[in-house]
């Protein structure tokens, strides 16, 4: 008998925003698997669960990811949404490694009958570290049952903290990922809001084009949402260079 493999997302940063039954999980499973990006690194997702729980006896089990470059010449901590169809489009033998030693380690732990979570910052379904390994799962053991628990994201927690409403009536809302830059003008242009995703090595860039286009003054700076040093700028040109983070975006809601 094979177990379930749970995707748990665990809210962005606040321990209080972790959902009723995230937290009944990853009480109930005996295996819980961990995202990091360096192997001599933390893990922040895992700090934010031992804040709410106790994991004592539980097997917890780091998912290591390099933060290497992809077959799109991407950084992987970066590659908001362009995650490749499995671990056979890398072209990374590192990468490749790392995935497959991950995707082994979870059909071991679930064919042994166990049913196990892996938790991600934020919701899964929205750049989520998980999704580089689903497809590697499915292809290995087709029925594997994998159940996603929705968390609270990034984005929900900066609107928010910053007391803005996303959308109403037939508002037109688009999310993207900011070190994507070719269509920012574009998509600026066409919706009602614009959420900016990782803002923090391009919010030069960003701040320029705003200012061209005439909605620096629609535009919110929020950084570290739900985290601690959680910071917010309605005014975007009162963000300091010290106040770019990676856990950073900007919401553009025009008025």
């Amino acid at each position: 008998m094979t177990g379930k493999l749970y995707v748990v997302g665990i809210g962005p940063g606040d321990p209080e925003l972790m959902t009723v039954k995230a937290m009944r999980i990853l009480r109930e499973v005996p295996c819980i698997f961990v995202p990091k990006g360096r192997e001599d690194g933390s893990s922040l997702a895992l700090s934010i669960v031992q804040k709410m729980l106790v994991l004592e006896g539980k097997e917890i089990i780091e998912a290591y990811f390099p933060m290497m470059k992809t077959m799109r010449n991407t950084p992987i901590d970066e590659l908001q949404g362009q995650a490749p169809r499995g671990i056979k489009s890398t072209d990374s033998d590192e990468l490749n490694e790392k995935w497959s030693e991950t995707v082994e380690t979870v059909l071991n732990r679930l064919e042994g009958g166990r049913d196990a979570a892996f938790i991600t910052i934020g919701d899964p379904a929205i750049y989520s570290t998980f999704f580089y390994l689903n497809d590697s799962l499915l292809e290995r053991k087709p029925s594997l049952t994998i159940k996603i628990v929705p968390g609270i994201s990034s984005i929900n927690a900066a609107a928010a903290l910053a007391g803005l409403s996303l959308g109403l009536g037939n508002d037109k809302i688009a999310i993207l990922p900011a070190n994507y830059l070719d269509s920012l003008q574009e998509t600026l242009e066409k919706f009602d809001t614009v959420v900016l995703m990782k803002v923090g090595k391009v919010f030069g860039t960003v701040k320029e084009t705003l200012t061209r286009m005439n909605l620096a003054d629609a535009a919110t700076y929020v950084a570290r949402a739900g985290m601690e040093g959680e910071l917010i700028r309605k005014d975007i040109y009162q963000v300091r260079a010290e106040d770019l983070n990676y856990f950073s975006l900007v919401i553009v809601r025009k008025r």
